[in-house]
């Protein structure tokens, strides 16, 4: 990233992944068999590289432009982000029924392309010295390997419901299709609509950051227990309670996921980090990734224990890894607080005695 810059990154990712998009939407003309699986394993790949230099150089670059209101301006972009998961599908299935499979994604890709000279004209160019700090010294700090762990398990969590929930709902709840995305929105609005408040919180108020990831986790765990719910409980799924449930969870991540990004940055401060574009780009790269590995294992993970113990005990299991996560980072603040305290109890101890050697000394 600081060697080409993150506008260039930027710029670049979104043109490849609009224009993979469009090629994405054509595979329905190649012959079937091993050509077509392949192009499609090719095109998708190359999808997720665009995308993984676009959303990283957009972390890097909202960052560098908000030093001081990077949870706040987070936030406030998750409400958009809400909006694409509310829109997406309806607007996706009503283009597919109308107009036949490749519309919506050629439609999407050339929406994106669209948006390429946007950027390039409204975008400040930001240059960076290329730093000695490296990921690996980043990623092996206590602290940041356990908000990697806590990226992961919320990715893996919501990740889960892809693949699997829109099936449940079918089952249990006997919904038409088209009603399937609806249920959603629970999940989607409350998500939308508590980021930039807790975004605010978050940078207002740092030292609840901890608090909202350690809750944040718990109340997830919770939710994907009740979401089924777990069959130990003995209680008959209904629907308004799933989508309440939806709702909690919704909110519930908000409050893990937005101040993740700035507790890495000020753990990197406080262990020596270079403040800059470089250091930057190195949490937006391992956020990213972290989100991206949670992705690929909570689909995978979540439709086989879907497929072998049912939905109710999956998203009970899934839930296991947002408690883990919490669990996890909330034993490390107390660690961390006892340390602290210790370290301050022994400073003001070893300032007592050298007033007191000084006022003996003074004496005589």
């Amino acid at each position: 990233l600081t060697q080409i810059g993150a506008k260039f990154m930027f710029v670049a990712g979104m043109f490849v992944s609009g224009c993979v998009t469009i090629l994405f939407g054509m595979l329905d003309k190649v012959p079937n068999g091993t050509v077509f699986i392949s192009l499609c394993f090719l095109v998708r790949a190359m999808d997720a590289v665009g995308f993984a230099a676009a959303i990283t150089a957009s972390f890097s670059i909202l960052a560098k432009a908000f030093p001081n209101n990077i949870a706040t301006v987070l936030g406030s972009l998750e409400i958009f982000t809400g909006l694409g998961m509310v829109l997406g599908p309806p607007l996706g299935g009503f283009l597919y029924q109308s107009f036949g499979y490749g519309v919506p994604f050629i439609t999407l890709g050339c929406v994106v392309l669209v948006l390429v000279p946007l950027n390039i004209c409204i975008l400040p160019k930001y240059d960076s010295l290329p730093s000695k700090d490296s990921f690996w010294k980043l990623i092996r700090l206590p602290k940041v390997s356990l908000l990697c762990l806590t990226i992961f398990c919320l990715s893996a969590c919501l990740g889960f419901l892809d693949p699997t929930m829109s099936l449940f709902i079918l089952k249990k709840f006997k919904l038409p299709a088209g009603y399937v995305g609806l249920v959603f929105l629970g999940l989607a609005l409350s998500y939308s609509l508590s980021s930039p408040i807790l975004g605010l919180v978050s940078d207002k108020l740092p030292y609840l950051r901890k608090w909202l990831l350690v809750s944040g986790g718990s109340l997830t765990a919770l939710c994907f227990f009740m979401l089924g719910p777990a069959p130990v409980l003995h209680i008959e799924s209904q629907l308004w309670m799933f989508v309440l449930v939806l709702v909690f969870i919704g909110f519930s991540l908000g409050m893990s996921f937005i101040p993740v990004f700035p507790e890495i940055l000020q753990c990197a401060y406080e262990n020596g980090f270079e403040e800059g574009l470089s250091l930057l780009g190195l949490v937006s790269g391992l956020f990213s990734a972290m989100w991206s590995l949670g992705a690929f294992a909570g689909p995978t993970l979540g439709g086989f224990l879907n497929d072998k113990l049912g939905f109710e005990w999956a998203s009970a299991i899934q839930g296991g890894w947002a408690l883990l996560s919490a669990l996890a980072i909330g034993i490390f603040y107390i660690i961390e607080a006892t340390r602290r305290s210790s370290s301050s109890s022994l400073q003001n101890l070893s300032v007592n005695n050298e007033e007191r050697t000084h006022l003996m000394g003074s004496e005589t």
